[in-house]
């Protein structure tokens, strides 16, 4: 029989207490602390869960204006809310807060649940979102530790472990729960994550203007402080090259969206793709117009090179303009259209769309080597061969990738 896990080490008495007057006098004046109406603080938890504080923002005020309610969001076309949200990344939680605003509607009369069973019954809502808007929104005596939450309560038990362990994390959420403030649930939440976004930051907490440096271990008995949590050494970022056709016919572009799974789901691109070991970017652009789309291109002329990162891999695309060389009539179709610069820039986009769209507008006249399946073409034959991109465009908005040999763009 296994033994039960060792009682956390207790926190100082009084730490929370003075944590939480300290929030209520330095707290930063966001737009998601206006109320604590249960969609907003829902809608924020989401945001930030993989968004920095300062850029969420924006963000959050351009969703909530588009859809106030839950009844809002549920009936908008999910295209819309993708729109809204183009430019924060991680559109799998677009994806999430939509599907969960129909369940609510259907399940809960539009309203959001404060029991934190229900709320992670929710699609994309796991534990810590579910305990934020349950302590933050409904006074819930839950505790939320997210990745600053939980670094600072690693430091203030001098936890040595690995964070990413369940076990390690409940202990410190069980270490945590021993001070929660009677009746303060929803301060002390917020107050945990503001000092470790203003004060016990990843590297060089400012210990000397910690509310609660009295009760930190790390503080205390370290010489440095910042040096919990253990760092662990993170692994090199995967590069892919990839290779993608603006494919141009009467001022418009062939363009297709993604599944609406995986990487980027539901936005809207190029086709192109993943440029195999030891293949011409420019036959990787023509094999996979062809096997995306079942258009041939004719001449294509090289536009340039988009380069683009994302939180595991990074991404170097080869742009190429041309014209189809074949009926590209039967190319359309739900997930696949022609359409103009101005109705692009109204669809939602990934940011190396935007990037090569940005790139349409710049000037060139570089073409690609043997780009052509004629031997022997020069720059200027390319050139004419090669309809120039329609004029110039408002540019869209965000994230990249594909399944199969489709690669982020």
């Amino acid at each position: 029989m296994r033994s039960p896990p060792p009682a956390p080490a207790p926190l100082a008495p009084g730490l929370a207490d003075e944590l939480v007057q300290w929030y209520r006098r330095h707290r930063r004046a966001w737009p998601w602390r206006a109320d604590r109406d249960p969609y907003r603080v829902w809608v924020a938890e989401v945001l930030l869960q993989q968004t920095r504080v300062d850029q969420a923002a924006p963000y959050f005020e351009r969703f909530v204006a588009a859809f106030p309610t839950v009844r809002a969001l549920a009936r908008a076309p999910i295209g819309r809310v993708l729109k809204l949200w183009q430019g924060a990344g991680y559109y799998a939680r677009a994806h999430h807060l939509h599907a969960a605003a129909r369940l609510l509607v259907k399940d809960h009369g539009g309203a959001v649940p404060a029991n934190v069973g229900e709320l992670e019954a929710l699609p994309g809502v796991g534990p810590y979102i579910a305990r934020a808007v349950a302590a933050i929104a409904f006074g819930r005596p839950v505790v939320a530790l997210e990745a600053n939450g939980l670094r600072v309560a690693a430091r203030w038990t001098r936890e040595e472990r690995d964070l990413r362990t369940p076990a390690v994390r409940a202990d410190l959420e069980r270490a945590v729960a021993a001070v929660l403030p009677a009746g303060s649930a929803a301060d002390f939440t917020e107050a945990v994550m503001e000092l470790g976004e203003t004060v016990c930051a990843p590297v060089r907490p400012d210990c000397t203007h910690c509310p609660v440096s009295f009760g930190c271990r790390a503080f205390r008995e370290l010489e440095d402080p910042g040096s919990l949590p253990r760092r662990r050494k993170r692994a090199a970022r995967p590069h892919l090259r990839a290779a993608l056709v603006v494919l141009s016919d009467r001022g418009r572009w062939l363009v297709q969206r993604r599944p609406p799974s995986g990487l980027l789901p539901g936005l809207w691109e190029f086709p192109g793709g993943k440029i195999a070991a030891g293949e011409r970017p420019d036959a990787a652009a023509r094999r996979e117009l062809r096997e995306e789309t079942g258009v041939e291109a004719g001449p294509l002329l090289f536009r340039g090179t988009v380069r683009h990162a994302y939180s595991h891999f990074t991404v170097e695309l080869h742009v190429f303009v041309g014209a189809p060389a074949t009926d590209a009539t039967a190319a359309v179709g739900p997930d696949r259209r022609w359409v103009r610069p101005t109705e692009l820039a109204r669809l939602p986009v990934p940011k190396a769309t935007e990037k090569v769209v940005a790139l349409l507008d710049r000037p060139s006249d570089r073409a690609s080597p043997g780009s052509s399946p004629r031997p022997g073409r020069t720059r200027a034959s390319s050139r004419r061969a090669a309809p120039p991109p329609p004029g110039r465009s408002p540019r869209p908005g965000t994230g990249a990738s594909r399944p199969r040999s489709r690669a982020p763009r």
